[in-house]
């Protein structure tokens, strides 16, 4: 007699090996993708020593970054989950090629979505509700969709007002965490035959950060955590930050207070709409409010707390009326120990007043070791400081060029970066891109310089009270000049 094996059976047999053999296929992608840009690369700069004209290196190398950008665009669109964290963290004006900004800026929020049918088995799993008890009304259409989660705009029955509910795709935490240990695997590569920095180190910091973007409850505690400190310490809080909905939130879901608003990079062509020139006075005092109000926001966060939302990227930042700014998503926050927390205060004055023994004293003190292959130490380590925890970037430098030997990096190796510091490098990093996305170049370390020196006095070490020193330094003035 035949055995016929249910189709059932036949269908979750096939899952189970697609799902166990997911993983394996997506590292092989990877390495493939990643292997033909660094190899691109590497011969490129063979040929191109073999050029002497400058405006036709300048072109071969536009035409370079264009092809790579493709690639790269390629591996982050179609692998998704945490490349297209990555692709948030290179498409900026400072830090990469203007050929890669162009084309990975368009991947913000544009992460596959999860269909309907799978985001009401989810919630209905984690409430033991239906959407129908729950919600008067609930969009199927997400209003975005990232790597982790997608949102959706819905209203709780019984209410009068909109709510986002923030729902975690399926299954996206195991494929993110084999995307992060191949990053970690090229970027020792990276570091043994190119990069003079401690990159393993930047890649397990962002290994321990996602893993704690997937639980939704320690989301909620830190919003809450960050809006009542913001509240507590302004009178008018420097940028909004969402309202948790009681009893609504579960490690894979969250329900918060809707937020109506722009998205920053859409900020150019709403004031267009509106008729106001995007390069005009009105709209350059718009900017300089907005990048006040964030500058402000995360020098209180970072230097006076040590509690920080870490993950500024323009997706997450959306301008309401009257140029509010409001922040979103706090899966990625960061709590800093004491001692770095002081210790980076240090590194602020010393950027701000470009004091050269003070950089190094606090390079040490926080624990970065770096051994250095050139002259002018001082000056390099300096340059370093600025480029690396920096909104401005040192004087002729426009974008950060790790391979160059003209870079600080290549003079100057980062043999130790402690991985707590990878989330204020990668704040100032974004929060730098957001300044020349919006055409300003300022300095958060002159900004942030009172915040620091209060932070220093509160712990003894300043002896001054830098309060009654503040009207030296025009407290949030000194850069932001209306006009």
């Amino acid at each position: 007699m035949e055995f016929k094996m249910p189709s059932l059976q036949l269908e979750d047999l096939r899952d189970k090996i697609s799902s166990h053999l997911r993983p394996w296929h997506r590292s092989f992608q990877f390495w493939i993708r990643a292997a033909d840009i660094y190899a691109g690369y590497k011969v490129f700069q063979f040929r191109v020593t073999l050029v002497k004209d400058t405006k036709k290196m300048e072109a071969m190398w536009e035409s370079q970054h264009e092809l790579a950008a493709e690639k790269i665009y390629s591996l982050c669109s179609e692998l998704g989950g945490f490349f297209l964290k990555a692709a948030q963290i290179l498409g900026k004006p400072d830090l990469a090629p203007a050929a890669w900004v162009r084309r990975l800026v368009t991947l913000c929020d544009r992460a596959p979505g999860t269909p309907f049918d799978m985001v009401q088995i989810v919630l209905e799993k984690e409430f033991g509700r239906t959407v129908a008890e729950m919600f008067e009304r609930f969009d199927m259409e997400p209003l975005g969709s990232a790597s982790i989660a997608q949102v959706h705009k819905a209203r709780l029955r019984g209410t009068k007002s909109d709510v986002a509910v923030k729902v975690q795709h399926p299954g996206v935490q195991d494929l993110m965490m084999t995307d992060i240990r191949n990053l970690q695997a090229f970027a020792l590569y990276l570091q043994k035959m190119d990069v003079d920095f401690d990159l393993f180190s930047v890649t397990k910091e962002m290994e321990k950060q996602i893993g704690l973007e997937f639980d939704f409850l320690r989301e909620a505690q830190a919003m809450e955590k960050i809006r009542s400190f913001l509240s507590d310490n302004n009178k008018k809080v420097p940028v909004l930050v969402p309202r948790v909905m009681p009893d609504m939130v579960t490690r894979r879901v969250l329900v918060m207070e809707f937020v109506d608003g722009i998205p920053i990079l859409n900020l150019g062509d709403e004031m267009a709409k509106r008729g106001i020139n995007p390069g005009g006075k009105m709209a350059a005092v718009a900017k300089q409010n907005i990048l006040r109000s964030l500058t402000l926001a995360y020098g209180q966060m970072i230097l006076k707390s040590g509690f920080f939302h870490a993950d500024p990227h323009p997706g997450n930042i959306l301008i309401c009326k009257g140029s509010e700014v409001a922040l979103l998503d706090y899966g990625q926050v960061k709590d800093l120990p004491e001692d770095l927390r002081l210790g980076y205060a240090n590194l602020v004055l010393a950027i701000a007043d470009s004091d050269l023994l003070r950089v190094s004293q606090s390079y040490r003190e926080l624990g970065i070791k770096t051994l250095s292959s050139c002259e002018d130490e001082q000056n390099e380590m300096l340059k370093l400081a600025q480029t690396m925890f920096d909104t401005k970037l040192p004087p002729g430098v426009t974008m950060l060029q790790p391979f160059s030997e003209e870079s600080s990096i290549k003079k100057i190796a980062v043999q130790t970066f402690p991985e707590e510091l990878f989330s204020i490098l990668r704040t100032v990093h974004l929060l730098r891109g957001l300044s020349a996305g919006l055409g300003m170049n300022y300095s958060c370390a002159e900004q942030w310089r009172p915040i620091a020196e209060e932070a220093l006095y509160a712990a003894g070490r300043l002896k001054d009270d830098p309060k009654r020193e503040a009207h030296k330094h025009g407290l949030f003035r000194r850069i932001f000049r209306r006009g």
